[in-house]
């Protein structure tokens, strides 16, 4: 029966056989085509991308396929930097060691609608793994001038055939090094996990939507504005504007210290020299070592160089907890560097500061650097100090150095026996013996001032001066961080004679020896030390001393 149908229908396995030799010419002719086009547009787009950057360009490889419109990709795409800046040669140019562009993969489909005179229209070109590496300055200086001001429009050497817009261009897996010609100074580098750029046009700036992966603090930066247009010049000033927000920044990746920081910010400049405004807020911020977290949260103004990550502060804002204070300075990358003949400085981050602190609480400074929640005192807290912190790999509270003055209204020992112990000696520096062993009386308001030295987990006071009513001390020593320990000597200057702070009949029997005591005005001038620790402290008078013998240093055992 099917053998009589096809006798019958005979003309349908002509028209059948028609169709399919139809479908092989068509095919034929469509992979011919493509095949015939694919280095035209090879050399279009080298060619576009040579006139766009004044440079060489190398393409691997690069295959068109004609089926629902034109669909190309390419691999191994090299872009060097100028040889020439608008025709001027750059003087000694041997060629870079390594590209200024460097693309895995490109993709895109445009569709077959071309109209003579009017561009193919692209709607996305898709690239991976993008690596772009900045020369530094030196490479653009000569010519430059010539070429001063100059954007990246692509020359016209006559009309073309072929003429291509791209909408947007998406790039998954991008890195940008941007190189230093400064000695001692380490590249800076941005990994770079998705970037958007629309607004393509020649000699025109682009808009860019960027996600990056920071490594240090570990977290993620999300940033949009505009970049350009690009200089042939010198890339590397080309302008750019944006905005950003970083998210969930861990500290922990420097050593020394821990918290989860967020910020907020703009900036606007070039691409080596950015001016940024913004804010920070860690909410658990401390020194790992001692383990106590206190709110941090600052305000700043900032001058970073591009070329090396370089960071001018001017100014910082900041709150700790309770205290207010603005800071100055710079942080520096630098390169490891040999120390000495056997020692060597590592790489990393070299910073120098000067501090102000305005409205500060001491309490806020001692827990960040205690294991305890309660502090030695509290009080307000004014200073100028400077904060050195090289680069190691040693905790920061190990490293830091902190050199400076300050001055403390209000003071309160957190130790009820120190307290019970000043509490005693105003009411007898007054010539209140009486008073000395009253209880529950107001706290007693005192003040301190001095000089300062904090390094290696150690604060050296050349000179500290502590006052009550009735009473100032005049101290020196040291003061151990990591255990409290306490180790200072001086003398205490009363208002009352020795009779009279001791008052009663006893103080009847001790006016003879007053004026042995009496000394540049004051009514009684003895010489103290103050050794133990923090929570065990040991009050006492130095009686080799008073007897004329040489004063012994506070470092020297008791």
């Amino acid at each position: 029966m099917q053998a009589g149908f096809w006798r019958r229908h005979r003309w349908l396995k002509w028209v059948g056989g028609g169709l399919l030799v139809a479908f092989a010419v068509l095919t034929g002719a469509v992979l011919t085509l493509a095949h015939r086009a694919e280095p035209i547009v090879r050399a279009y787009i080298v060619q576009g991308l040579q006139d766009h950057f004044h440079a060489r360009v190398e393409l691997d490889s690069f295959h068109l396929t004609l089926r629902n419109g034109l669909w190309a990709e390419g691999n191994g795409l090299r872009i060097w930097p100028p040889a020439e800046v608008e025709g001027v040669r750059v003087p000694g140019y041997a060629g870079p060691p390594t590209p200024l562009i460097r693309l895995d993969e490109f993709r895109f489909h445009a569709p077959l609608d071309y109209k003579s005179g009017q561009a193919i229209r692209i709607s996305v070109v898709q690239l991976k793994g993008l690596d772009v590496d900045m020369p530094p300055r030196p490479h653009f200086d000569h010519g430059a001038e010539a070429a001063k001001g100059t954007s990246a429009v692509p020359a016209t050497g006559g009309a073309r055939l072929l003429r291509f817009q791209v909408d947007s261009l998406e790039c998954n897996g991008a890195h940008l090094t941007v190189e230093t010609s400064k000695p001692g100074k380490l590249p800076l580098e941005f990994a770079i996990a998705h970037l958007t750029l629309t607004g393509i046009r020649a000699g025109g700036p682009m808009n860019f939507d960027a996600e990056l992966t920071n490594p240090r603090p570990v977290g993620t930066i999300y940033t949009k504005g505009s970049l350009g247009p690009w200089l042939v010049a010198d890339p590397g000033e080309s302008p750019i504007v944006g905005d950003y927000r970083f998210d969930h920044a861990d500290l922990s990746g420097f050593k020394g210290i821990a918290g989860i920081l967020n910020s907020t910010g703009h900036y606007q400049g070039t691409l080596r020299d950015m001016v940024v405004d913004g804010e920070t807020d860690t909410q658990d911020f401390q020194l790992t070592h001692f383990g106590t977290t206190l709110p941090l949260h600052t305000k700043f103004h900032a001058y970073v160089d591009g070329t090396n990550g370089d960071t001018q502060l001017e100014p910082v804002e900041a709150t700790l907890g309770h205290s207010h204070f603005w800071t100055r300075g710079q942080i520096m990358r630098v390169a490891a560097v040999a120390v000495g003949k056997s020692g060597l400085r590592p790489a990393g981050h070299e910073i120098a500061l000067t501090i102000n602190v305005d409205r500060g609480r001491i309490e806020d400074f001692l827990r960040l650097a205690s294991r305890s929640r309660t502090p030695l005192l509290t009080g307000a807290l004014t200073m100028k100090a400077g904060l050195e912190i090289p680069p190691g790999p040693v905790p920061v509270h190990e490293r830091l150095k902190l050199t400076g003055t300050f001055a403390l209204d209000d003071v309160q020992f957190a130790s009820a026996k120190i307290q019970d112990r000043i509490r005693e000696l105003s009411a007898r520096g007054q010539g209140r013996p009486k008073e000395a062993k009253a209880t529950g009386e107001d706290e007693v308001r005192s003040t301190m001032k001095g000089s300062f030295l904090m390094a290696s987990g150690l604060v050296t006071l050349p000179e500290l001066e502590y006052a009550v009513p009735g009473a100032v001390i005049d101290l020196k020593g040291t003061y151990g961080i990591e255990g409290g320990l306490l180790n200072f000597a001086g003398t205490a200057k009363m208002q009352a004679t020795v009779s009279a702070m001791v008052g009663g009949w006893k103080g009847l029997l001790l006016k003879p020896v007053d004026r042995y005591f009496q000394k540049d005005g004051a009514g009684t001038e003895v010489p103290i030390h103050i050794n133990g620790t923090r929570a065990n402290p040991q009050f006492g008078i130095d009686f080799d001393r008073m007897k004329g013998k040489p004063a012994q240093r506070p470092d020297q055992p008791q």
